[in-house]
């Protein structure tokens, strides 16, 4: 049987929780929930607690007898996502998807060709709109573990600090190899994937991704748009290095 999931922004240190804003505000006037009510507790380490509602407030939930009950699940395999911003409704979409699907670590990309420009004062409320989407889609597909999110930057920096096993980046030029031909004789636990914009990569890019030890890969002749490629991708690399 399993409960209603709830987000704790930091490790319970007692059995005993006061819980506030939006996760109390939902179990109190969305799911109307009532003392008694067993509850799983996550905080996207990897961990999972379990507790009841003890008493109920106008804006707080008292939430008793919290106890650990499994530590430090990690995912099966690393995969990263480089996803260059593209339009909001969009990318909020793929960080609901790349959750579900159970992707690691995601970057976001300010591509030379990308067409939307995040304007530096509205990017700390865009983060916390992004992360409550993850963390949502987490509690929603039963992670225990959140991806980890950057802030939109530039290519070189990103690729700077990638260090996965295996890293591609999708391109529909005919001289790239096929994503199958790529992980037919690999064998890794971490993968890297970089989704370009609807406008494609420049040339300066692609040899930034060279340099870097970057592949260039594709997964067939269709032209895909880039919430589409960027959940195909990652549901590949997810089944061939899990399954």
């Amino acid at each position: 049987m399993s409960f209603h999931r709830v987000f704790l922004s930091e490790e319970p240190t007692s059995d005993t929780i006061r819980l506030a804003g939006q996760e109390a505000h939902h179990l109190i006037h969305v799911l109307r929930m009532k003392p008694g009510r067993s509850l799983e507790l996550i905080d996207g380490s990897g961990r999972l607690w379990l507790g009841k509602i003890g008493k109920i407030f106008s804006e707080q939930v008292l939430i008793v007898d919290v106890v650990l009950s499994s530590n430090l699940v990690k995912p099966a395999a690393d995969i990263t996502v480089i996803q260059s911003v593209c339009k909001t409704n969009r990318l909020e979409w793929i960080l609901q998807k790349l959750t579900e699907i159970g992707i690691t670590e995601i970057y976001l990309l300010k591509a030379q060709r990308s067409v939307v420009r995040i304007v530096e004062e509205r990017l700390e409320s865009k983060l916390k709109r992004w992360q409550t989407i993850i963390i949502n889609a987490a509690k929603q597909s039963r992670r225990t573990t959140f991806p980890k999110l950057h802030k939109p930057t530039g290519l070189l920096e990103i690729c700077q600090n990638v260090q996965s096993e295996v890293k591609l980046f999708l391109d529909p030029n005919s001289k790239s190899v096929a994503l199958k031909k790529r992980l037919r004789h690999i064998s890794c636990k971490s993968a890297a994937i970089s989704i370009g914009p609807e406008g494609g990569w420049t040339e300066e890019e692609c040899a930034i991704f060279l340099d870097y030890g970057f592949q260039s890969t594709n997964v067939g002749t269709n032209i895909l748009r880039t919430e589409t490629a960027s959940i195909v991708t990652s549901a590949i690399l997810q089944y061939e290095l899990t399954v």
